[in-house]
């Protein structure tokens, strides 16, 4: 055994991943189409993962499951596949994954048999742990079906020695690392659990007599569910008999979510501390803004990650925003993927320049982040050609330093562009006229912070600033990993 986990640690120091995860979860207790609410609340959640989805319901007797390949309209839009999917509790999930074998043995929720009963699991997020844990658990004689870090979790529930399944989540629990929102099924219990830090999202919604735990609170709109609160960091709360009970079983942190959410991952209507997502994106543009010391024609974003801030930044300085690129939003992941001379189409498969708009003109390119820099320098490669005088590349967010661990779609440090280059070889790299990043004073400014120190509440901002609340245990090589969910030579056995 000990011989198969040196390998096997040997085995990812040579794995390459790239790309990370971040997915969407949902849960219903005690609704009668609970199946039809569950897919409805992914498909408000399609945005979080578009490569897998599935479904777990409980009837008061057994478990019913459905997962599939794609989109959540794809799969869970006919009748007869909801009928299936029996009971008046469910949970669901979005999976997103970008490296790694993508099979079906992956797509959540997972299911397990305890000897307190069955259990469905769904995550967001990444445990910084997992692959010390998963040696443990190997070692102890543990069996693993799939290559995902939610199967640790799963694993270490189904092995606790407590007899009761809220204590066996709490056992498990109190062993795991990173940032994490979990929805569980047990019987007739829904269960959501968020990480001590509340560095993944997690909000609770009531719509009649049934509560609803979700990633977001547009899922809760689009059923028709009302907005109760956010489960709060390092808190477990679970329905029972209708009832919402809260245990909390961890020692009081300062919140620090994730500031991804806020800068790109929720939708820009979900609610975020009040506030809607697209707030705080046009606050964004609007620091952006005060900051810009460039004259330009006009204000272009890059559809649709860029659109909010580029529309607070033409307005603070009374420039006209224009679209000079229109986005195809057909084109899906697995069109652009098949093979090289497809992919070697790039950027123009999702966007073209809008010619009789930008020709002959200055002009300022907002867009949301910089990660490596390879698709800013199609776009102003393609603004050039058009026939646009001057573009000048503003991002509405700092520069992205350091790599994620908590299941943010981040590769790692040696493929972040702005780790590894100044801000003027980055401007060079992508060809344009000039470069500026948001400041991180003004990010947390137009968040409603004026500063960043220790006197104000602070984000999970580890991208830009290195300082990660959860420390990786796990280091292979000389990137800290990253993800269990992309041990594909696990999958390929």
């Amino acid at each position: 055994m000990k011989k198969h986990t040196v390998s096997l640690k040997k085995k990812l120091k040579n794995f390459d991943p790239k790309l990370k995860e971040e997915c969407g979860v949902f849960g219903i207790s005690n609704a009668k189409d609970a199946s039809a609410l569950t897919a409805l609340g992914l498909h408000a959640l399609q945005h979080r993962g578009q490569e897998g989805c599935g479904i777990v319901t409980f009837n008061g007797k057994q478990y019913f499951s459905e997962k599939k390949f794609g989109l959540v309209g794809d799969n869970f839009n006919k009748e007869k596949v909801l009928k299936n999917l029996q009971g008046d509790y469910a949970i669901g999930h979005n999976r997103y994954s970008t490296t790694g074998e993508n099979t079906l043995r992956n797509i959540q929720p997972f299911f397990a048999d305890t000897n307190a009963g069955g259990i469905g699991v769904a995550h967001n997020g990444n445990l910084t742990n997992s692959i010390s844990l998963r040696n443990k658990l190997v070692e102890d004689g543990a069996i693993f079906y799939t290559t995902s870090d939610t199967e640790t979790i799963v694993q270490l529930i189904a092995k606790s020695k407590r007899s009761k399944t809220i204590d066996k989540i709490v056992d498990a629990i109190f062993q795991i690392q990173g940032g994490y929102a979990l929805v569980m099924l047990t019987q007739n219990i829904l269960i959501g659990v968020r990480d001590p830090y509340g560095i993944r999202p997690l909000v609770i919604g009531k719509l009649k007599n049934s509560y609803v735990f979700t990633s977001e609170t547009c899922a809760l709109d689009i059923i028709g569910a009302k907005y109760i609160r956010d489960v709060e960091n390092g808190e477990i709360v679970y329905v029972e008999n209708n009832e919402l009970m809260s245990i909390k079983p961890f020692s009081p942190k300062k919140i620090r979510p994730c500031v991804f959410e806020y800068i790109y991952f929720a939708r820009p209507d979900s609610i975020l501390n009040g506030k809607a997502a697209y707030e705080y994106r046009k606050n964004f543009g609007i620091e952006l803004a005060k900051e810009n010391k460039i004259e330009a024609d006009i204000i272009v974003p890059v559809p649709d990650s860029g659109n909010s801030a580029a529309l607070g930044f033409a307005q603070h300085l009374g420039k006209n925003f224009e679209l000079g690129l229109i986005r195809n939003h057909y084109v899906g992941r697995t069109f652009i993927e098949p093979s090289q001379k497809i992919r070697s189409l790039g950027v123009k498969l999702k966007l073209n320049a809008n010619k009789s708009t930008i020709n002959g003109k200055k002009i300022i390119l907002i867009d949301d982040s910089l990660v490596r820099g390879t698709t800013s320098h199609k776009i102003v490669k393609m603004l050039y050609d058009a026939g646009a005088k001057e573009v000048h590349v503003k991002i509405a967010c700092p520069e992205i330093r350091y790599p994620d661990f908590y299941g943010v779609d981040t590769p790692t440090k040696k493929e972040l562009l702005a780790a590894n280059k100044t801000n003027g070889e980055i401007c060079e790299y992508i060809g344009a006229k000039s470069l500026d990043f948001l400041s991180i004073e003004g990010m947390y400014k137009a968040m409603g912070f004026e500063k960043r120190d220790n006197t104000y509440p602070q984000l999970t901002d580890h991208y830009f600033t290195g300082d990660y609340p959860v420390k990786p245990i796990d280091e292979l090589g000389d990137d800290k990993i990253t993800q269990l969910s992309l041990l594909s030579t696990a999958s390929n056995n």
